[in-house]
């Protein structure tokens, strides 16, 4: 069990070294992973402005929940 573990981080570098290697040596072009990091752009970017238009309505909202329990 502990050998197994002490090997983790050289079995992982060798995963991701290897993942790297295949992604450079493929011939089909990067268009792949052009896409990919596209859409975790979108993907990031949707979620902020989800958030900023969320963040802006719950404060109106707290505001108003802070303004009733004031009278």
């Amino acid at each position: 069990m502990l050998n197994k573990i002490t090997n983790l981080p050289m079995i992982a570098y060798l995963a991701i070294s290897g993942f790297f290697h295949e992604l450079k040596d493929d011939e089909r072009g990067l268009s792949g992973v052009v896409v990919t990091v596209l859409l975790i752009l979108i993907a990031v970017i949707a979620v902020f402005l989800v958030w900023g238009w969320l963040s802006g309505w719950l404060q109106g909202l707290f505001t108003q929940i802070e303004e009733a329990v004031d009278l």
